[in-house]
């Protein structure tokens, strides 16, 4: 099921690469392929523009002879899309997509999910928009998963040191194994199938706002608490350097600017 996997994902990346783009006339995502030092490795996607003052889509897939977190052991390989928005315009809000296959010596499982975070200005439309999406994608497998991994988000994207959400939630899962193979990759696909869904009507109507230079300010200060999540406390980037993976890469979840 590797290939079959890995291959979902790049064409799921290419996708998403296009949607973007059509937000960005003049440019075009710069692609940069790296080498993992045990096995694999992956590619960068990067575009900086009129309105994604900076995004990445990248994809990555790496083995290795040693699990480097401790819900695993032995030989591993994993593969995943980890993507990250970051816009010019102060309303439209940042945006994190990612979903993981990870096999061990003992267990394989999926992972992922999908979360908004509004840097300084949350609307309660995009919100529920948002959340709606989530819920319609995952009723079909079972009623209990988007109030569970809805929840799962509330509590994995939290900041402790803040004493608040990093934004305004979506859905969250790790370690996902019900014991149906097949049930469960239609599942995780389902998710990454309505990733789109969840942000472009929210982009369309975001990214021409006129907005201030206050309002620039404020989301460059709020942006500095989500550099403070992913450097202090994202699983992802633990895992990304505890495996020797591409720095860059890894980083690229960061804004261009912040302020603290």
């Amino acid at each position: 099921m590797k290939e079959e996997i890995v291959s979902y994902l790049k064409n799921l990346r290419d996708e998403i690469i296009a949607a973007f783009e059509t937000l960005e006339p003049q440019e075009r995502f710069v692609r940069t392929p790296w080498q993992h030092t045990s096995g694999g490795g992956g590619e960068m996607s990067v575009i900086r523009g009129a309105h994604f003052e900076k995004a990445a889509v990248n994809w990555s897939g790496v083995s290795g002879e040693k699990f480097p977190m401790a819900d695993g052991e032995g030989p591993f390989f994993a593969t995943g899309i980890s993507l990250i928005t970051h816009m010019a315009n102060p309303h439209a809000p940042t945006v994190h997509f990612n979903i993981r296959y990870i096999e061990t010596e003992k267990r394989s499982w999926f992972g992922g999910g999908y979360d908004l975070t509004p840097m300084g200005f949350p609307y309660e439309e995009d919100t529920g928009h948002f959340h709606s999406v989530a819920q319609n994608a995952l009723d079909p497998f079972g009623e209990d998963l988007y109030p569970q991994f809805s929840q799962n988000a509330k509590e994995y994207f939290y900041i402790p040191h803040r004493k608040k959400e990093r934004g305004v939630g979506g859905i969250f899962f790790d370690h996902f194994n019900r014991g149906d193979f097949s049930q469960d990759f239609s599942m995780w696909k389902q998710v990454g199938n309505t990733f789109l869904n969840t942000v472009m009507p929210i982009y369309h109507k975001r990214i021409e706002m006129p907005f201030s230079a206050e309002e620039k300010e404020k989301q460059l200060q709020s942006r500095a608490h989500y550099v403070e999540f992913n450097l202090l406390y994202d699983r992802g980037t633990k895992f990304g350097f505890l495996s020797g993976g591409n720095p860059d890469a890894i980083l690229c979840s960061l804004p261009p600017l912040a302020k603290w």
